[in-house]
């Protein structure tokens, strides 16, 4: 690798990292503590859901306008902007409980995520564009600090608060992501494009990428399911405590981490089986969640050997499937005759945050209200049927698409002869 490209990496991997870090630290212990605020589940739900609905806005607006902004400021001040707001998180819990303690808990977290949105949208967008032929390959082994910061987040902060208390998980991630800041001002390039004319409803146009899209937006929303529900559910069914909650979040993230960039590798060695990894992968992601209660139709009884196992299938259901969708939207995007530059690589990696925050806001919010008005096990089941119909309306289309090219392989071959085994082949 290049000087560039190995910056790249390290300033693309440290956002990956920090942003997955801060992102998970909530869930063993914030749901239970915003409950003595006297927030209800439903608005624990939504305090979750806001981040992903500010990060879904963001997202499209940094991908649009990234090359006017300026990739290398957008991803340092966006690093600036979450480290700040991390750190004042960290302080909520001195506020008055019930409205004020709230509305701040919404007012903070959107900040934050518009903060994520600029360093994530940007990242991206930079690595897909120094690593032009191998963007699985990249975002597969930079999914493995992503997957750390999921496997540090919740038992590191499940630990800190149950040491320390509320504030030293946030001041301390806080603090980190500041230092990031020159870090990334040192080591990440900087690279200059023209602006594109090419818009968002013209990808959207595809039904392919409608797809995909919907797709991404099941598997985010299971991750935001998990994040508001999961610790109250263990905590309450198990009796653990949140440090033991922080380690039940392994189950999920270290299957995540150790499979992303060895389907990285092969999305790009073999672009053909990327539509067969999303859509086992898809499969095995709805039948965790179906039986991570598991569902009430089956009569099991929950025990705690199978909910972790249970969430290992999700993640690495959730690796399998989400490492090949975004290069399969850039390649359908120069297909369309999109310009292979950094403004066409900053749309799809907002269109992919997009989708990515929209699942993040819906699975918080509607698993909250289906386990305070159903049960989790009902809520769980749910979502996997979520997971399964994107699943089977993807495949569906690869199948009806495969058939098509099929047949016009036929009738080719039938016309000019050799054309067919040409096709076929």
């Amino acid at each position: 690798m290049s000087r560039t490209q190995i910056f790249t990496l390290l300033s693309v991997g440290s956002v990956n990292f920090g942003s997955m870090i801060c992102y998970s630290i909530l869930g063993p212990f914030f749901p239970n503590e915003a409950l003595k605020k006297g927030a209800s589940q439903t608005v624990i739900g939504l305090i979750f859901g806001c981040y992903a609905l500010s990060n879904f806005i963001g997202s499209l607006l940094m991908g649009k306008y990234i090359v006017q902004i300026g990739a290398k400021f957008m991803l340092v001040s966006g690093l600036f902007v979450s480290g700040g707001c991390t750190i004042m998180f960290g302080y909520l819990d001195r506020a008055p409980s019930g409205t004020v303690f709230v509305a701040l808990c919404f007012i903070v977290r959107s900040i934050d995520a518009l903060g994520f949105a600029a360093a994530g949208t940007s990242s991206l967008a930079l690595a897909s564009k120094v690593f032009p032929h191998n963007v699985a390959t990249v975002l597969g082994s930079l999914e493995m600090l992503t997957g750390l910061g999921l496997i540090l987040g919740p038992p590191l902060g499940g630990w800190m608060y149950q040491a320390y208390g509320y504030e030293l998980p946030f001041l301390v991630l806080g603090c980190i992501l500041l230092l990031m800041v020159p870090l990334n001002m040192i080591v990440m390039p900087s690279c200059d494009a023209e602006p594109s004319e090419n818009s968002f409803f013209r990808l959207l146009r595809l039904p392919k990428v409608l797809l995909i899209c919907f797709f991404i937006f099941s598997l985010s929303s299971g991750l935001g399911f998990l994040d508001a529900t999961l610790s109250l559910y263990a905590i309450e069914k198990f009796i653990l405590t949140p440090g033991y909650v922080g380690l039940i979040f392994l189950g999920f993230s270290l299957p995540y981490t150790l499979i992303a960039p060895v389907l990285g590798f092969f999305a790009d060695k073999y672009p053909t089986t990327r539509r067969w990894f999303m859509t086992i992968g898809g499969l095995l992601t709805g039948l965790g969640f179906c039986f991570l209660g598991p569902a009430p139709v089956l009569h099991i009884t929950s025990q705690l050997w199978l909910l972790i196992f249970m969430l290992c299938l999700i993640g690495l259901g959730l690796g399998i499937s989400l490492i090949p969708s975004l290069p399969e939207i850039i390649a359908l995007a120069h297909e369309q005759g999109f310009k292979d530059g950094l403004s066409t690589l900053g749309m799809v990696s907002g269109l992919f945050g997009a989708c990515w925050s929209m699942g993040i806001f819906y699975g918080p919010m509607m698993g909250g209200l289906l386990t305070q008005h159903l049960t989790f096990e009902w809520a769980a089941t749910i979502q996997g049927g979520l997971s399964g119909l994107a699943t089977t309306l993807l495949g569906i289309y690869y199948l009806y698409a495969s058939f098509k090219k099929h047949s016009v392989a036929q009738v080719c071959g039938n016309n000019i002869p050799g054309v067919r085994e040409r096709l076929l082949a």
